[in-house]
């Protein structure tokens, strides 16, 4: 009897994508589709854990009277949605931390205030509780940061990763490492859980909206799209980009022998406008039943602050750089410069709303929007420094993707938006947690490696991946295989820690008290116009991928 040959066992290489990484190393024993729960269980958890970790430490205006900061802001709204009829909530103090944000986000400080007070309702007693500062009413807060990123944010990265990462046929355990990279964003994750804020309830809602996009569910993408909007205004960074989406998806683009007329699929338009209108109604028609339409005037103009300065802190944009060398408003008045602002603004974003009405692709709506939110960042009136969190949103979720390149560059660009929050952090006395999230976030994605030594690869990694490479599989580097953009990225890095150490080292010359933060200004606004345009670069490359 002649024995069959067995057929070799053909040796399984892991994923390219994030071989060589510590997170690669901590997840590889589940790598079996089956064990995917497990990993999820595990990349939650840790992300819960960091993030409690990071809320040990201050908080912006911690100690500062009379107006302490944004912990105070946030927690003061808690407090007047608590005492004051929704009538009042706009009109109240508004020299003091005036509701100036849409009304679900009064909604869910309503929510949480309630919440609170069942807990010790001394903590949002009005008036005599401002500038409260113990150690459980700082505890509470930083848990409803986590709950509030438990219930929206968290549940949608995992979907959009599982869905994307299927069309891609990305494996299993990259969708979650993936996930893993999003959820690990430090900047967001400093912003909301050190300096305090509820940035992830937004991200969250616009990140939903997006995978019904992906599902063609539009009516509930509008919903949610709103639900964004009506939470914190930055959303609308996003809205050419889903407005564009939406209304190109009611064109019939596959007959082009059709009258124009005839393509429009009347339907789906009426039903997504009618649904948009109605969500609208639902979160300000409060403000009118239990108020009247000046209440609804009033918070739009609370919403809407035009009277404000074109920019208020020194931020990474076209403004405060061209400040530097060129001052505008000793030749422009406030009208002007917005209208300019305005302009520049359309200008940045309209290139990527024809692209996505023309091609309205699946895979190119996290590149335009991408495009559109950092051309807002860059170029539009008021932006803060936090505002970077919107276009990150985007640029995170191209982590998601089979492309090393595209990884290396989504990277980069986190660091360098984790670094020009930098001052903001530095007055919040919040730099431990900014150096620990620098060097932890890059640590497990394998970022830095390039800077590895080769003799202690085990001494950088928790698991195999680097200790054990096959001849055929390259190590991981951290940097694109472009040569100018590697240039690029190193001369970057040496850039931040030169301006780190005469920062940290160095008193700036006393008639330049923010030489410093300029330096940090001028380098961030430098590399995020150069991403922008690379962005740009690929959503023109990309425009004719058939799925």
């Amino acid at each position: 009897m002649v024995k069959s040959k067995s057929k070799p066992k053909r040796t399984e290489y892991p994923s390219l994508l994030f071989y060589g990484s510590a997170i690669y190393d901590f997840l590889s024993p589940f790598k079996r589709a089956q064990n995917q729960w497990a990993a999820r269980y595990i990349v939650v958890i840790f992300a819960i854990i960091i993030r409690s970790a990071i809320g040990f430490g201050s908080y912006s205006g911690h100690a500062i009277p009379p107006m302490f900061g944004d912990f105070e802001a946030q927690r003061h709204w808690l407090e007047i949605t608590q005492h004051l009829p929704i009538s009042q909530w706009y009109w109240y103090d508004l020299q003091y931390w005036g509701l100036d944000y849409p009304p679900l986000t009064a909604y869910h400080s309503w929510i949480l205030g309630k919440l609170g007070s069942l807990i010790n309702p001394e903590w949002f007693v009005l008036d005599l509780s401002r500038g409260l500062e113990n150690q459980e009413l700082k505890s509470f807060m930083r848990f409803t940061v986590i709950l509030s990123e438990i219930i929206i944010f968290i549940p949608a990265v995992f979907r959009f990763t599982r869905w994307n990462g299927k069309h891609i046929k990305q494996s299993p355990i990259d969708q979650t490492i993936a996930a893993s990279m999003i959820l690990f964003q430090p900047s967001l994750m400093v912003i909301d859980h050190g300096h305090f804020q509820y940035n992830s309830v937004m991200l969250g809602f616009t990140l939903l909206s997006i995978v019904h996009l992906f599902y063609e569910n539009y009516l509930f993408a509008s919903i949610f799209f709103v639900c964004s909007l009506g939470f914190k205004q930055m959303s609308l960074y996003y809205s050419p980009i889903i407005f564009f989406y939406l209304l190109s998806r009611c064109f019939n683009h596959t007959d082009s022998n059709l009258p124009w007329i005839q393509r429009i699929n009347f339907l789906r338009l009426i039903l997504i406008g009618i649904t948009t209108i109605l969500s609208f109604v639902v979160l300000f028609g409060p403000l009118v039943l239990f108020g009247d339409f000046q209440n609804l005037l009033q918070s739009i103009n609370r919403i809407f602050p035009f009277d404000r300065g074109i920019f208020e802190d020194k931020v990474a944009n076209f403004w405060c750089f061209g400040n530097i060398f060129i001052k505008f408003r000793t030749f422009l008045t406030q009208q002007q410069l917005s209208l300019i602002a305005l302009s520049l603004t359309t200008l940045s974003f309209l290139p990527a709303c024809i692209i996505i009405l023309l091609y309205p692709r699946k895979c190119l709506l996290p590149w335009s929007l991408s495009a559109c939110s950092l051309g807002f960042f860059l170029f539009s009136f008021q932006v803060h420094e936090k505002s970077i969190l919107v276009p990150l949103l985007p640029i995170t979720l191209l982590y998601s993707t089979k492309n090393t390149d595209e990884i290396a560059m989504v990277s980069w660009i986190n660091n360098i938006a984790l670094f020009s929050l930098w001052p903001l952090l530095k007055k919040d006395g919040l730099m431990i947690q900014y150096g620990a999230l620098f060097l932890l976030s890059n640590w497990l994605f394998g970022n830095l490696s390039f800077i590895t030594p080769r003799f202690l690869p085990n001494f950088l990694t928790p698991g195999p991946s680097i200790s054990v490479i096959d001849g055929d599989l390259k190590k991981r580097h951290g940097l694109p295989s472009s040569l100018l953009w590697r240039l690029i990225i190193l001369l970057s890095y040496t850039g931040i820690a030169v301006i780190h150490f005469v920062d940290l080292f160095v008193k700036p010359p006393s008639q330049y008290p923010d030489l410093w933060v300029l330096a940090n200004v001028s380098l961030s606004f430098g590399c995020f116009g150069l991403f922008w345009l690379w962005i740009y670069y690929k959503l023109i490359v990309l425009r004719d991928v058939a799925h």
